[in-house]
């Protein structure tokens, strides 16, 4: 029975990491696609170097047995079988509830996915006063704080390169005067958050001053760098086709965000499908529930892949909706909505602030749509996914239970 659960317990990790390939990973490159930055075949491409690494490199090499200190699973103690078997049904519960909103085309958060479903089961084997609730409002308090945050961020981003650029009558020129300046916050923003969040498994605890010192001096060294390159006179080109050469700074600017996305979400978000699994292994193996448990690099290697296959397969529906159908993209506008979700997430990761990635980015493009005014958004698109949110915990919590039971009848 052992060898068969363990079995159970690996095509359940990998069936979670192919949903978060396939829903989450718009993260990253919806805005980037939509824009036509990338292709998605090259989104693909990409996507398959920068997760799988981060997945497997700084993936969470040690994680709780129970994501998110949701519940002491010490409660179960005695009952090793039933905890195993409710991180089966967490892990197929989530995976489920995402492959139903990736189907309509709608992103979710996966770690509120993870969270409802672990709850779900919780709740069936537990006393409610079990639970940890503060926990879990915390989480359902992210749906509020992460797309306002996100739209206020993408929204001044846009309008700020629109009173620099775009409004100005030689755009192709001032982009020239403020390139070596974005390159700069570019780079110094996604420096702190490889050192604040997409390193964090490595432990490099650097103060915050030594990381603001080494994440200016990377931006420092990308301003001399575009400066070098695009020192000189400017040519003088009509108007709209110094629009379309600005917009395509943005396109270089907006696939070096997404690389670094990709990168943070592997390292990051793979844990959402290796640390149940990791738990389940634990479990099997020992006998004994673990406050934590080692991850080995295969189980990693395992939720990396799955990551890529998902986006491969599936991805394009939600990257059809962040990319797309909220608000029409173009790099400019891509740029703004990645680099605001990615001054969101790093920030609030510092003040200790709920947010879902998920969130803030979908929070971000709808920013950059209301600069442009409320006719650029598409509001039933925006509707049906803030019903989406608001739904994801109790549903993945229901499928989660739905799932405990049929597999305490079979196994």
């Amino acid at each position: 029975m052992g060898t068969f659960l363990l079995v159970v317990a690996i095509a359940a990790g990998f069936y979670m990491a192919w949903n978060i390939g396939a829903n989450d990973v718009a993260n990253a490159f919806g805005t980037s696609v939509g824009s036509k930055a990338l292709t998605f075949r090259q989104a693909v491409v990409v996507a398959a170097v920068f997760e799988f690494l981060g997945a497997v490199l700084v993936g969470a090499h040690v994680t709780g047995t129970i994501r998110s200190g949701l519940f002491d699973p010490t409660l179960l103690v005695g009952r090793e079988h039933t905890l195993a078997l409710g991180m089966l049904a967490a892990l197929i519960g989530a995976g489920v509830w995402l492959q139903i909103a990736t189907h309509m085309g709608y992103p979710v958060s996966t770690t509120h996915s993870i969270v409802g479903a672990i709850v779900g089961f919780a709740l069936v084997v537990l006393p409610s006063h079990a639970i940890n609730w503060g926990r879990v409002w915390t989480v359902v308090a992210s749906w509020v704080v992460s797309p306002i945050v996100g739209a206020i961020l993408g929204w001044a981003i846009f309008l700020t390169l629109k009173k620099l650029i775009f409004n100005r009558p030689d755009p192709l020129a001032r982009s020239r005067k403020v390139a070596p300046y974005l390159l700069f916050s570019v780079f110094f923003v996604l420096c702190l958050s490889f050192l604040y969040k997409g390193l964090k498994q490595l432990h490099l605890d650097f103060s915050p001053v030594h990381a603001v010192m080494i994440a200016a001096g990377v931006g420092f060294v990308a301003w001399l760098v575009g400066w070098a390159l695009i020192r000189g006179n400017v040519p003088n080109v009509p108007y709209a086709k110094s629009l379309g050469q600005v917009e395509e700074l943005f396109r270089h600017l907006q696939v070096i965000t997404a690389c670094t996305v990709a990168f943070a979400h592997g390292a990051n978000d793979v844990a959402n499908a290796v640390g149940p699994m990791a738990a389940v292994v634990s479990i099997i193996r020992s006998g004994a529930i673990l406050p934590s448990v080692e991850v080995p690099v295969w189980i990693l290697a395992l939720g990396g892949a799955g990551i890529v296959v998902g986006l491969a397969t599936f991805g394009y529906r939600v990257i059809e909706t962040v990319g797309r159908k909220i608000t029409e993209m173009n790099p400019s506008r891509g740029f703004s909505a990645e680099f605001g979700g990615a001054v969101t997430v790093l920030f609030a990761s510092r003040l200790g602030l709920p947010v879902s990635t998920t969130h803030v980015i979908v929070g971000s493009v709808i920013g950059v749509g209301l600069a442009r005014g409320m006719a650029a958004l598409d509001l039933k698109v925006v509707r049906e996914i803030a019903i989406t949110w608001i739904v994801t915990v109790p549903a993945a919590g229901v499928v989660s239970v739905a799932c405990f039971y049929l597999l305490r009848v079979l196994l």
